[in-house]
């Protein structure tokens, strides 16, 4: 399949983090993949949810949503209930984050983490967990500087997705209109040391050959220790 912006198949779209985006939050992050930009806020605050009191870990949620131009029309705000692709979503991102920061080493603290897409062309979700990263990165470091926090809790972590379009190749990093045509799309997060922490997708209209999903497992497991050196590079002030 030829992709529109004629990257090869194993080519990702560039990777931009601007951290410390918003003055108010604990942490922060715009993140710019391709064309698709997330804004992500963390926030850390004091006490737990009711389904924790009592026990020795803090909590950590997300919260994910659609800006009314991030796509092509224009979409609806969801004040009153959110539909069933943000929960999807939120509790996506909420799983990945839990599995990957030791919330033992923040008792009755909650960690908010808010993403808000201002663009979406696909990889919303991946650019969630990116600009997440990054920005948990800035609230831990700041903990450890303040002596609040003796042991270093955020594992390394990076999200990418992977895509099949018949052919002998895996896509990495869909567009919008790659993920509208191909057989199968994944998400995967991994950890540096090649740990799987979630993946997410399968056939789109027909089977996936075991072969072929096992592939696109391994080629964005393969992806994550650039992606993680790429966000700590751009948090360092360098240029990916």
């Amino acid at each position: 399949m030829n992709r529109s912006d004629g990257r090869a198949p194993s080519e990702r779209r560039p990777l931009k983090i601007t951290p410390r985006y918003l003055d108010y939050a604990e942490g922060s992050a715009l993140v710019e993949l391709g064309r698709t930009r997330v804004l992500v806020a963390v926030s850390l605050t004091p006490g737990v949810p009711r389904h924790m009191q009592g026990k020795r870990s803090g909590w950590l949620m997300a919260e994910y949503n659609l800006l009314p131009r991030s796509t092509t029309s224009r979409t609806q705000r969801e004040r009153f209930k959110l539909g069933g692709r943000t929960q999807e979503v939120q509790r996506f991102l909420g799983r990945a984050f839990r599995a990957a920061v030791d919330l033992d080493l923040l008792p009755n603290q909650t960690i908010v983490i808010d993403a808000d897409v201002i663009q979406a062309d696909g990889g919303t979700r991946v650019a969630a967990i990116l600009g997440g990263y990054a920005a948990l990165v800035q609230v831990f470091d700041d903990l450890v500087r303040r002596g609040k926090l003796d042991d270093w809790p955020l594992t390394e972590f990076a999200a990418i997705s992977l895509g099949w379009a018949g052919g002998e190749e895996v896509l990495v990093d869909l567009d919008a209109a790659e993920d509208e045509k191909v057989f199968a799309d994944l998400t995967v997060v991994g950890t540096t040391e090649g740990e799987i922490i979630e993946i997410h997708g399968g056939g789109e209209g027909r089977p996936v050959p075991r072969p072929v999903y096992e592939q696109m497992v391994e080629a964005g497991l393969a992806r994550i220790p650039e992606l993680v050196a790429c966000i700590h590079k751009q948090l360092a002030g360098g240029v990916s």
